[in-house]
């Protein structure tokens, strides 16, 4: 039951998978904390595309999958980072993936929210930047999906200053119908967003964030902040006014930032919930009942996965999450929408397997292992 794994030296080690997979089960809804994952498409293997074609979505296998975290109890943070937005999957791949995911979602109860952006266009002045976020906007509140405004290229290419922040948002929230989540990602998952809310200074940006919302509490439901620093994090959601959430989208962070101390705790919409759907929804529930401990004991040793699959460049992560995605049996074949399934190593591929079959993530040991076999023997791995 020995496969070999190739290091980064170009060695191969010796590594006896598991044979037994997690326990883990569906179960009540979370009573603690609200919990998104982030969810990836799936690309139709057989679509005649190319890189820089519209995306060819397996529109069923990706429906699939929603079903599956929805089974656990998860949240869907839907057309987000994850789901290549940007990265593969544009505006017109985007607004069918809402349309469909949100139609789902009311059949099976699932609870949903939707990144709004301004992708349908790469730059412009600050009105025809509003009209983008506000035609995704109605989108999203047509489905019927919560709106979560994410952070735009193109109004990171075109503001001078912290005004022009202010004055997008403010107008986005006069509008929204229903309180909405603000998205901030940081340059190391998306670099054309460095110096966003108008300072590469974060102390100065974190300033400006906060005017935004305090300007409009009755309009955010929560903040999404994703700039992997746990105390920055910290001791934002501290200023928070009162009922504004923050979700954490700490990818190397999270257990602690969940887990919270005596002075609050974060939500959670993130993208590593995506492999760790089943295990993170059980971790959670023991959360609900108080026992931090072990909800810690359970969702600590999935970090090392987790910055491994998000190490630097940070926006490849997805073909990590993809990949195991594949292992687990979600999808029939390791293809990403934009040929995004070439954008890390084989030595990755070959610890992402190891660091998650060892965590008990794959419903089917036998199955992930003869797969990554034949991953193996595609990039001449011998034996």
């Amino acid at each position: 039951m020995t496969i070999h794994l190739p290091a980064p030296d170009g060695s191969l080690r010796a590594y006896e998978p598991r044979t037994e997979p997690l326990a883990v089960t569906p179960g009540t809804p979370f009573t603690s904390r609200t919990v998104f994952s982030a969810a990836h498409v799936v690309a139709d293997p057989f679509a005649d595309t190319n890189p820089d074609a519209p995306a060819a979505v397996d529109w069923d296998a990706t429906l699939a999958f929603r079903r599956h975290l929805w089974a656990h109890g998860l949240g869907v943070a839907e057309a987000m980072d994850t789901a290549q937005r940007g990265m593969g999957l544009d505006w017109a791949g985007a607004a069918e993936l809402i349309r469909r995911s949100a139609a789902e979602a009311r059949a099976v109860g699932g609870r949903i929210a939707c990144g709004v952006g301004t992708d349908q266009i790469t730059g412009g002045t600050l009105a025809e930047i509003r009209a983008a976020y506000e035609e995704q906007l109605a989108l999203v509140e047509e489905s019927g999906a919560q709106a979560i405004l994410m952070a735009s290229r193109a109004l990171a290419a075109t503001a001078t200053g912290p005004e022009d922040y202010l004055d997008v948002y403010g107008h986005l929230l006069r509008q929204a119908a229903e309180p909405v989540v603000l998205h901030w990602l940081g340059p190391m998952f998306d670099p054309a967003l460095a110096g966003y809310w108008g300072s590469a200074d974060l102390d100065a940006a974190t300033e400006t964030f906060l005017e935004v919302i305090a300007a409009h509490p009755d309009k955010v439901d929560g903040i999404k902040v994703s700039l992997l620093d746990a105390q920055r994090e910290v001791d934002l959601r501290r200023r928070l006014p009162r009922g504004v959430r923050c979700y954490t989208g700490d990818d190397f962070n999270y257990p602690e930032l969940i887990a919270g101390d005596e002075q609050g705790f974060s939500h959670a919409l993130l993208g590593i919930f995506d492999p760790l759907g089943p295990l993170a929804a059980e971790a959670v529930r023991l959360l609900d009942t108080g026992d931090t401990a072990a909800f810690r004991g359970l969702l600590d040793p999935t970090v090392e996965l987790s910055r491994h699959l998000f190490q630097t460049p940070t926006r490849f992560y997805k073909t990590g999450v993809v990949f195991l995605a594949w292992l687990a049996g979600h999808q029939t074949h390791f293809t990403m929408v934009g040929g995004l399934q070439s954008a890390r190593s084989l030595p990755h591929f070959a610890r992402a397997y190891e660091l998650a079959d060892g965590l008990g993530l794959f419903p089917d040991p036998k199955l992930a292992e003869d797969r990554m076999k034949t991953l193996l023997a595609l990039y001449g791995v011998a034996r």
